[in-house]
């Protein structure tokens, strides 16, 4: 017969490493108290490690330099999950994140219909910043990046190279989702929408 804690470390274990994680992941398989104490047992075990109250992760490991820095879009998405808010990444961090740019950004921005909020782990500061329904209303994840991303980066500093690696890196189906969410960017922005995607949606 499975336990709780062991329907817990089977879940953490089935999501591999890097996973993050609150214990509303777990809501399913006990009681809030049963699996606070088991969370916090796995820490002290050293299996998770626990990032902010109430945030874990299950590190990945290096041979050499030993546990990885977390990843912030699995952060982002862990408190989104609890805090069941939307969330879409924005700035320079969506440019890094979609190959657009080689900068790292010291802070970390994601959009969100919740509260703004700023989160600091080691050196990692993620910034949740407070935006309008529209900003959140894309329906594919990559096409809000994009339109995020080409905000950031500007109208007159987008280049032809930019366009071709999008195009090469998105898929038929990818393409599609964002003829359609056009709609939501600056129309400065259709005619470089068009050439990635292949045409006008209208």
């Amino acid at each position: 017969m499975q336990t709780v804690a062991n329907n817990i470390i089977n879940r953490i274990y089935g999501h591999g490493r890097g996973w993050c994680f609150t214990s509303k992941n777990f809501y399913d398989i006990g009681s809030p108290e049963a699996i606070r104490i088991n969370l916090h047992r796995l820490e002290k075990e050293g299996v998770i490690r626990r990032l902010i109250r109430g945030l874990y992760e299950y590190p990945k490991k290096h041979p050499t330099i030993g546990l990885l820095s977390p990843n912030p879009q699995k952060i982002a998405k862990a408190i989104a999950l609890r805090d069941a808010v939307r969330i879409q990444p924005s700035g320079a961090f969506a440019a890094n994140m979609l190959g657009l740019s080689e900068q790292v950004p010291a802070k970390i921005i994601f959009l969100t219909d919740g509260p703004s909020r700023r989160i600091k782990i080691g050196r990692q500061e993620i910034l949740f910043k407070k935006t309008t329904p529209r900003n959140l209303a894309m329906n594919g994840k990559s096409s809000a990046a994009l339109i995020h991303a080409l905000r950031h980066i500007g109208k007159r500093q987008i280049k032809q190279q930019h366009i071709e690696h999008i195009k090469k890196t998105m898929d038929s189906r990818t393409k599609a989702i964002l003829k359609k969410d056009r709609v939501f960017a600056p129309e400065w922005m259709y005619p470089v929408i068009d050439r990635i995607a292949g045409g006008s949606s209208a």
